[in-house]
């Protein structure tokens, strides 16, 4: 049992009975509960700190920021513990969003509450909307604060207005934290510059190049072409300060544990302001440590833990998600492994899906993604996943080189192939996105582009041929059932759910030309959305298909991720099959990725349980299974099919 079912047994109403705790009594028995697990954590990263110091200062930290919480939100922290995990809902579904771009600002979001509703979406990433520098911010994650909200977004006021209307409406809140670093604007970034020694002591400066030089060896460039090297220079101190990702973020020392401290104090502010589930970005490297990467490191995982065991302490109703975007092993240690098994976050994202999805519409066959998905240990059974084909960023290619090379195929050729595939180097390919951070060191990149330009509706439409429009939409119908029925939270791009193009208006931004992201990140189309009713065009097909998938999902409670979904080595290539299956109930997935119509065998249906006729009904189509004439199953180009025993 981890921490946190361990919590929820003793919040339980059978436990509570007549004698009912306080929150301040259930605060103290979390802790209590919680206190010989923190302190071996802390010890761990910190074993030169005094006792005294864990003693005092971090229960009295614990207990103060207990005491800041709202009432209303302690109040939702208890129901969700007698919930229990109420993240693996098949009743969730989210969508991730530009607050400006959506609809200007947090007032203009809070006024189409009513759109999700239609829509069926009751979760909500907020991409970030705290202040940032007015240049160059990397989107909002080079933070000036973590709690004040930005002016372009509205007021404080405005979040929590928004909040309280998404409390009332059962909708679920994400925001980001940004863990790792600060922006260069930030309170203690500023101190630092002007030479106070305690507030440099919370990033990594060095007085020249020697330390940095030794890290350089073995630490890899996030943004090659951007941003080289990972080290910057600060007039200002006449220090080296820890750059990872750009110049303007500072890297935060956790070495030292007043920064956790100061950190958690953080997180528990934009808790405070409403927000469910918070999303832990660039988490993997948390921890620095010469003649490694510097990512995925061990004392990061213990940091995570950390966070989480405090967390659990003090707000057990909000959740933490990992934005880790590594290899598919490497994605699983942060829901935590060994002593830190299911203790540390409880939501993932589903990379390896994503990316693997995208492989097999380029390649037509579904053999890596079986292969791949198959060869991944299952979570603990209390997390769940983010499952998603595109977000705000890049589409990386992280296979795993030793399936691919079981596919037959080489994983440079093969790398460089789906890059070619899809950002435009192939006359043949229907793809138009563009490449993002190619480093000719390694021949390696990144993909960007729309869902829908990506999947040829763009091309399409130049070209004015209604078959290859027609595919196009079953494309980006299939791949959004894929992850509207798989194991976790589904969670749709916006923009992406009315079939929205490629925005290439970025390239006459100044501030945005050189980062062709922003070729993904477009304005919602809202005269678009006003005539979904009455139009029969694309837009209209995507959302309204979406919006039937999503009711189906929510009223099969199947689709509760209890690590209840199987995969199946289907023997035609290029079908994808899965199944969802709870006590005597299964609901298997079908989707062809080729061009042309594929077909299985009735004994191998029958050999997975699936019985033709009457028998299975295709919850999509309310048709039962039917055979043809040769006792086989066809499915159409990109068919994508929810069957169900009856």
């Amino acid at each position: 049992m981890n921490q946190a079912a361990l919590h929820q047994l003793l919040a339980s109403k059978n436990i509570l009975g007549k004698a009912k705790k306080t929150p301040t009594e259930l605060f103290q028995q979390r802790f209590h509960t919680n206190l010989a697990y923190i302190k071996d954590l802390f010890f761990t990263l910190y074993p030169e700190v005094d006792t005294v110091y864990f003693s005092k200062k971090l229960p009295a930290k614990l207990e103060l920021l207990f005491k800041e919480r709202p009432s209303e939100l302690k109040k939702q922290d208890l129901d969700r513990l007698q919930e229990g995990n109420w993240y693996q809902s098949e009743k969730l579904v989210g969508m991730q969003l530009y607050v400006d771009r959506f609809n200007q600002d947090l007032k203009g979001l809070q006024e189409k509450l009513s759109y999700f509703e239609d829509l069926g979406v009751n979760f909500l990433h907020l991409m970030p909307i705290t202040t940032r520098p007015k240049g160059e911010n990397d989107g909002g994650y080079a933070v000036n604060s973590y709690h004040e909200i930005d002016p372009r977004y509205g007021t404080r006021d405005d979040f929590t207005e928004l909040s309280k209307k998404a409390r009332e409406n059962n909708i679920i809140l994400m925001l980001d934290f940004v863990v790792n670093h600060t922006s260069d604007e930030f309170a203690w970034a500023k101190k630092a510059k002007k030479g106070d020694i305690k507030y440099q002591d919370y990033y990594y400066t060095f007085d020249d190049r020697t330390i940095p030089d030794e890290y350089e060896k073995t630490l890899p460039e996030i943004f090659p072409e951007s941003a080289p090297g990972n080290f910057t220079y600060i007039p200002e101190m006449e220090k080296w300060v820890m750059t990872v990702f750009n110049n303007y973020q500072w890297d935060l020392n956790y070495r030292n544990p007043e920064v956790f401290l100061e950190m958690l104090g953080n997180l528990m502010a934009l808790a405070n302001m409403g927000v469910d589930v918070i999303r832990f970005d660039a988490l993997a490297f948390l921890w620095k440590k010469l003649g490694t990467i510097s990512q995925n490191l061990p004392e990061a995982h213990t940091l995570i833990s950390l966070f989480r065991m405090c967390l659990q302490v003090i707000a057990p109703g909000v959740v933490l998600l990992a934005e880790a975007i590594v290899a598919p092993r490497n994605i699983l240690k942060y829901f935590g492994e060994n002593q830190f098994e299911g203790n540390e976050c409880e939501i993932a994202y589903n990379a390896s899906l994503m990316a693997l999805l995208w492989n097999s519409i380029a390649t037509k066959k579904s053999s890596l993604m079986i292969r791949s998905l198959k060869g991944v240990p299952n979570k603990p059974i209390d997390s769940t996943w983010i499952n998603y084909i595109r977000c705000h960023d890049d589409i990386g290619l992280g296979y795993d080189d030793d399936f691919v090379r079981e596919m037959g195929w080489e994983p440079f050729p093969h790398k460089q192939f789906i890059l070619n595939y899809y950002c435009g180097r192939l006359e043949w390919s229907p793809a138009k996105g563009l490449m993002f951070m190619y480093n000719p060191k390694n021949g390696d990149g990144r993909i960007t582009g729309s869902a829908a330009s990506l999947l040829g509706l763009e091309s399409a439409i130049e070209q004015g041929n209604k078959i290859s429009i027609s595919y196009a939409l079953d494309k980006i119908i299939m791949m959004h059932g894929i992850i509207l029925s798989f194991g976790g939270i589904p969670l749709i791009y916006a923009g992406d759910e009315i079939a929205t193009l490629n925005d290439y208006s970025f390239l006459e931004d100044e501030k945005h030309k050189n980062d062709s992201r922003w070729v993904n990140r477009p304005k919602q189309n809202w005269e678009v959305v006003k005539n979904l009713a009455s139009s029969k065009g694309p837009a209209s097909i995507i959302f309204q298909a979406l919006k039937k998938m999503i009711a189906i999902r929510k009223g099969q409670e199947v689709f509760a991720d209890q690590n209840n979904t199987f995969i199946h080595e289907s023997p035609n290539p290029h079908i994808f099959v899965f199944e969802r299956k709870m006590g005597e109930k299964s609901l298997w997935v079908f989707s062809n990725f080729d061009e042309v119509s594929q077909s299985l065998d009735v004994s191998w249906l029958l050999s997975k349980g699936i019985l033709p006729g009457e028998a299975s009904v295709d919850l999509l189509s309310k048709k039962t299974l039917e055979l043809n004439g040769n006792k086989d199953f066809y499915i159409k180009p990109f068919g994508h099919h929810w069957i169900t025993n009856i």
